[in-house]
């Protein structure tokens, strides 16, 4: 009787002790200061979290916790059009809806109804102001903690910050560290490739139709655009402004420009080719189109940056103005192994479809 007691305490134990390791598991929080500087306890490796607002969902994809996610936006399961995080991962648009989305949803509550019922351990968001996050965390009683990819349509080191802060609550901090090497290394390449060219001797290029609150045409530019700052090119733009950001170019003004070779975002490039269609005479007057050295980059701001689509048209970029340089590059195959990297799957095949090869020379018919 007694050997018959002492078999059950001794389960007793082992099943209590048990009982409690899981217990202690599962309460086990972490501290972050997140990118809205507030201070943040949350459950350390969450198992349930939702990813709202402007590129936060591709944080979560590039830190390879996709199957922590429990919802997702409306826009997000809209068209994938330039955005090869949700491309990659078409299973996530079979997820419950969690609010509209979208630019417009920037700084603002999502769903309420929709969030609690799906019950997460921890709504990641971006671009939230403190204030409204400390209200929306209070209101719901579920951790919010506050993202970024930085300064918008454009390459911003705030990302890395971003990266460490969701990898160290959701067990990811090695992935986060492989993330930013990865890029840091791409963009050393990059450099190395294109160090020691002189200024003289590199072509003045123009970037156009980058989208901006929607399609646009070819007026629209940036003197900082990141492509062309990662391989020091010559972008013709820096003649007119001191300032690294978006702009819109009078017409005219880049006739005067004229710069030798122009690329084009993709996402315009039906814009372009319907001006083209009004006004042929003013494109004639553009040396880059009476060339034919017109060139397709893919848009790489689309729901803020996708940083995979930048470096590879970095790359592209450099092939077409260095071919000496990056006679080793394979277009598609060094797209594909950005995209494996950092979305998980070879998407080139899939961008191609909307935007053709990248790199490759436009058509206008001119």
């Amino acid at each position: 009787m007694r050997k018959i007691l002492a078999f059950f305490l001794a389960i007793a134990c082992v099943t209590g002790i048990i009982v409690g390791k899981l217990e202690a598991s599962e309460s086990k929080t972490v501290t972050v200061t997140d990118m809205a500087k507030r201070t943040v306890v949350v459950p350390f490796d969450p198992q349930r979290i939702i990813a709202l607002s402007s590129g936060t969902l591709r944080l979560i994809t590039y830190l390879q916790a996709t199957d922590r996610l429990v919802g997702i936006e409306d826009f997000e399961k809209t068209r994938s059009f330039a955005r090869p995080y949700i491309i990659a991962h078409q299973e996530l648009t079979k997820l419950p809806k969690i609010g509209p989305g979208g630019p417009g949803s920037i700084n603002k509550e999502p769903d309420m109804e929709a969030v609690l019922q799906l019950k997460p351990d921890v709504i990641f968001i971006s671009y939230m102001e403190s204030s409204n996050a400390d209200a929306l965390q209070k209101k719901i009683g579920i951790p919010v903690v506050v993202l970024t990819h930085g300064r918008f349509a454009s390459f911003d080191e705030l990302v890395y910050d971003s990266l460490r802060v969701a990898g160290k609550i959701l067990n990811k901090e090695k992935r986060a560290d492989k993330v930013i090497a990865f890029i840091e290394n791409s963009r050393k390449d990059l450099a190395t490739r294109t160090t020691g060219i002189d200024d003289s001797t590199k072509p003045e290029v123009y970037i156009g139709a980058i989208g901006y609150k929607g399609v646009q045409g070819i007026e629209s530019t940036d003197p900082g655009y990141t492509p062309l700052e990662w391989i020091g090119a010559n972008n013709i733009v820096k003649k007119i402004t001191d300032k690294k950001e978006h702009l819109f170019v009078d017409k005219e003004q880049l006739l005067t420009l004229n710069p030798s070779i122009i690329f084009v975002d993709g996402g315009g490039l039906n814009l372009i080719k319907q001006d083209i269609a009004k006004k042929p005479e003013y494109y004639k007057g553009l040396k880059a189109f009476n060339d034919k050295k017109v060139y397709v980059l893919y848009p790489f701001n689309y729901y803020v940056t996708n940083v995979d689509t930048a470096i590879a048209d970095a790359y592209a970029a450099g092939k077409i103005l260095y071919p000496e340089k990056f006679q080793d590059v394979d277009l598609p195959e060094k797209a594909d192994e950005i995209y494996s990297f950092l979305v998980g799957k070879p998407v080139y095949a899939e961008m191609t479809q909307d935007f053709g090869p990248l790199g490759a020379v436009a058509d206008f018919g001119l």
